[in-house]
């Protein structure tokens, strides 16, 4: 977004709860008016973390996602609806969040990110939240994020198990420290409740709001795992590689 755009009215009563958080205040949500945010995949995960974006007061959403709705969209993208089935996901998504905030700005990409567009949509936005279900789309905007200076937050979920961090170039590793080959086991289907990949949208979500503010701690150097079978979590420290490829010395 160009220039730096005070608060309205209509948004200072809108957003009158949270600019009552303590280190954020209005100045913090003057900061999110004026920030993008890409979201990669508008499906279980990134639907609800454009949706919290959305209604937290977010400036600009770009959200790349390829394919219509299909009913087993359904049980977990909550910015797909049921009268949208065949139709493409990133206008059932464009919509939705119109509905909520017709105040922000949307780019709406009817594509799945790659390496041949992602420099191209990395360079609108000052923050990527990655909720893509495959590597290389996921290796492409770590890439980016490391060339173009931008923070990442990283997200995954399988089963009832979720993993999150935030990536900030100079400060922290990347995903190629974390995950230096492309899992063999990982793949495009696999179970996975909505309340699952909610709960690590909403995260994500909270961690982008953070980076964007500089309200609180982000998940800098750490991975926060959790599994709701049993409720628990736990941190393990992320290790920059000084050897890696992406973001080494």
């Amino acid at each position: 977004m160009s220039g730096f755009a005070p608060l309205t009215d209509e948004e200072r009563a809108v957003y009158e709860w949270q600019i009552w958080v303590p280190e954020f205040g209005e100045a913090g949500q003057e900061k999110l008016k004026n920030a993008s945010v890409l979201v990669s995949r508008c499906g279980g995960l990134g639907s609800v973390v454009a949706y919290e974006l959305a209604a937290a007061g977010i400036g600009k959403l770009v959200i790349a996602h390829a394919g219509n709705v299909k009913p087993s969209d359904l049980n977990r993208q909550l910015l797909m609806t049921h009268d949208w089935l065949g139709k493409p996901r990133v206008e059932s998504a464009e919509r939705r969040l119109k509905e909520l905030n017709p105040r922000l700005e949307i780019v709406a990409v009817p594509e799945n990110l790659n390496e041949e567009n992602a420099e191209q949509l990395v360079n609108q936005v000052d923050l990527i939240v990655d909720c893509a279900p495959l590597f290389p789309e996921r290796y492409a905007m770590n890439r980016q994020s490391v060339l173009q200076n931008k923070p990442l937050i990283e997200c995954a979920m399988y089963d009832l198990e979720a993993q999150i961090t935030t990536f900030i170039p100079g400060q922290t590793g990347c995903l190629s420290c974390l995950f230096p080959n492309d899992p063999p086991a990982w793949k495009r289907e696999f179970p996975v409740f909505g309340a699952v990949s909610g709960t690590v949208g909403c995260i994500a979500a909270m961690e982008a709001i953070k980076v964007l503010s500089g309200l609180g701690e982000p998940l800098t150097n750490q991975l926060l795992m959790f599994d709701l079978r049993d409720m628990t979590f736990r941190r393990n420290t992320i290790q920059r590689r000084t050897n890696c490829p992406v973001c080494g010395t």
